[in-house]
């Protein structure tokens, strides 16, 4: 399968997302700036506030290489989300399309399959802002839905939460603690848990740039459901305006069931 119309329709989206970024300048109020949940693990406790709505998109390239067939795969993640109030929004969040290509070193053959995943409905609540030592808290919750293409599917109703702790720190730092649980099916239709941790180190760098170095792991779970998923990554993010940010991050993945590496490239519209 010829991936290149794809990626001519992800330069094309990402252009108008930047073109809206533009626009919205014009009329961009005296409130605070968009604070993107992308691209890294650790989410922010803040939410986009009563009325507003803001798009988070983005196109990520993982590479896996072991002694099974080395994998490419490409997706799109997305993630809609809605002010119900001050301290509450909707949120709705899917990987989007998926285009994996293998190889097989000992055979040589090559494979490509592609699908949708899943799509997750769920919501966050601010509920402590903070002070001093006192970090400002959210609770994150979502249910993925079996929505995606057959092979990439999940089975049931999949449920995980997170709580996002934010502390400021002095001269422009800040640290980021995402502590979160899930749950998933395994081959048999068995029920099992995992866990979720990831803790991300900001800095502000300029008035509209900033960076981060991320230790995470999405997946803490036993060896017969997946293992461990562990990784370190880094990025930047650049305020075009308040109401628009764009982004870039790389990560390394710490053991072999993480892929070894990813790109992540995005883009932050809010109205």
């Amino acid at each position: 399968m010829n991936i290149y119309p794809l990626l001519a329709r992800l330069r094309l989206q990402a252009a108008l997302l930047v073109l809206a970024c533009g626009a919205q300048s014009a009329h961009a109020g005296d409130d605070d700036a968009i604070n993107p949940d992308r691209p890294n693990v650790a989410n922010s406790s803040q939410v986009v506030g009563q009325g507003r709505v803001q798009l988070e998109v983005g196109a990520n390239w993982d590479r896996q290489r072991s002694d099974d067939p080395h994998l490419r795969t490409v997706t799109t993640p997305a993630l809609l989300r809605i002010g119900l109030g001050e301290t509450t929004e909707l949120r709705v969040e899917t990987d989007g399309r998926s285009i994996e290509h293998g190889f097989d070193p000992a055979s040589g053959t090559h494979s490509t399959s592609a699908g949708w995943n899943d799509t997750s409905i769920g919501f966050k609540w601010h509920f402590a802002d903070g002070e001093g030592s006192h970090p400002s808290l959210g609770l994150i919750g979502k249910v993925a839905l079996p929505t995606g293409s057959s092979a990439l599917r999940g089975r049931g109703l999949l449920p995980q939460v997170a709580l996002a702790a934010e502390w400021e720190l002095p001269q422009g730092w800040s640290l980021a603690v995402s502590p979160g649980a899930g749950g998933d099916l395994d081959d048999h239709g068995a029920r099992y848990g995992y866990g979720i941790l990831a803790a991300s180190l900001g800095k502000k760098l300029t008035e509209h740039a900033g960076g981060f170095l991320e230790v995470a792991a999405p997946q803490i779970a036993s060896a017969s459901h997946g293992g461990n998923r562990m990784q370190v990554d880094a990025g930047m993010s650049w305020l075009l305006n308040k109401d628009c940010q764009v982004d870039a991050m790389v990560v390394r993945g710490l053991n072999r069931n993480t892929p070894g590496l990813s790109l992540a490239f995005g883009v932050s519209v809010r109205r």
